[in-house]
């Protein structure tokens, strides 16, 4: 173990059922490990919560006002830490990522416009599009598999162009990183996305909430600074482990879509955020929650080689994904023959592990696994996900 995770506890479950956690309390069976939903089982970072402890001691909860720390914040953060510089007039605050989406296609697309989606990719992509009249337009990543039995996806170029070509499609929704093919996209991938949809006059919006979450030796590599026309949305939820405070916020350098966003918010009735939100990130995005969250990602890096070590010795016709950006490592189980949307309950039921389903991110064949969770849980939930596929 490194110095740097020593210095913080990750082993150490914490008793979430009960508590009204959506990931724990979805499902009633108390035997059930939940390796699903993209939230994580440790608690953050000591610094955010004595910000919110501080923040309760106050014991006034009225309307919230976001005053310069917070755009102090998050300003020196993404340019300190990532060399993406933005100014605190190009950001619009609101209560998530999602909602934030759902409000950038309000503001872009016409109801009955196309939006461009890389399959397989964030679930929420879909439900939005569909929430506001628009089409969805598939351009689907290509597989790459690797030597070392594992598996990767690259980004289809000529796909991407027909799809951008096509003057019903207004609005590309990129998943930068990769969620769930678990790339840390590049900078010669980014702009010839850039290059496509600015000579097609395409819209590109980036979901950016997972860049803090690189493996190794992999980096992130923001989307803004290769696209000045793009809108990108970025969140400290799911580094830190944050979303029930729900904050989020847009970064839109064109003061004339950044009107037809902040409208769309106010139609959408998520433009108001509440105090823990704003105090939560302030502390996130501080050096104290870079120490922590460079320990977290030290972590989650042996636990994806854990996993993958793992998974190669119990299913070796099984491939893993190779994991870049999150903790979501996607595994192949198409060779079983089973709709994996009756394989996640097969093994809620059987196995008792709770794991996603492919189908969810238009790929059918494949699980998604979340390993953002102590060492013992990871272990047990990936033994009864192995038994329970080694039946089928």
């Amino acid at each position: 173990m490194s110095g740097n995770i020593a210095k913080f506890d990750f082993d150490t479950p914490v008793v979430r059922r009960g508590s009204g956690s959506y990931k724990w309390d979805s499902d009633t069976d108390p035997e059930v490990i939940p390796l699903w939903v993209a939230d994580m089982d440790f608690r953050t970072a000591p610094c955010v919560i004595e910000a919110l402890r501080r923040r309760v001691d106050h014991g006034v909860f009225g309307y919230t006002l976001v005053g310069d720390e917070y755009y102090d914040a998050l300003t020196r953060w993404f340019d300190t830490r990532h060399g993406y510089r933005f100014s605190r007039e190009q950001v619009i605050y609101t209560s998530g990522v999602v909602p934030a989406i759902s409000a950038i296609i309000k503001a872009l697309a016409k109801p009955g416009e196309g939006v461009i989606v890389q399959t397989p990719v964030y679930n929420c992509f879909f439900s939005s599009i569909r929430n506001n009249g628009c089409r969805v337009v598939e351009a689907p990543l290509l597989r790459e598999d690797l030597a070392d039995g594992s598996f990767t996806y690259r980004m289809d170029f000529e796909a991407l162009e027909r799809a951008a070509a096509d003057p019903g499609n207004a609005v590309m929704l990129l998943c930068n990183p990769g969620n769930p093919a678990g790339r840390a996209w590049t900078a010669d991938e980014l702009r010839q996305v850039a290059e496509i949809c600015g000579r097609n006059r395409v819209r590109v919006v980036s979901d950016e909430i997972h860049c803090e979450l690189t493996i190794g030796d992999y980096h992130y590599t923001p989307y803004g600074p290769i696209d000045p026309r793009a809108v990108v949305c970025l969140s400290p939820s799911k580094a830190f482990n944050t979303a029930g405070l729900q904050i989020a916020n847009i970064i839109c350098p064109d003061e004339a879509t950044r009107a037809l966003i902040d409208r769309a918010i106010n139609i959408n009735e998520v433009c108001d955020v509440n105090p823990f939100g704003v105090e939560g990130l302030k502390a996130a995005y501080s050096a104290e929650g870079a120490a922590w969250l460079e320990a977290l990602k030290a972590y989650l890096t042996d636990n994806y080689h854990f996993t993958r070590d793992f998974l190669a010795e119990r299913l070796p016709g099984l491939p893993l994904s190779r994991l870049e950006a999150t903790y979501l490592p996607w595994l192949d189980v198409s060779s079983l023959g089973m709709p994996t949307e009756e394989m996640e309950e097969w093994l809620k039921e059987r196995s008792k592990v709770w794991v996603n389903c492919g189908e969810m991110y238009g790929a059918g064949g494949f699980l998604r696994l979340n390993i953002a969770c102590p060492r013992a849980t990871l272990a047990e939930g990936l033994r009864r996900l192995a038994d329970g596929l080694e039946k089928l």
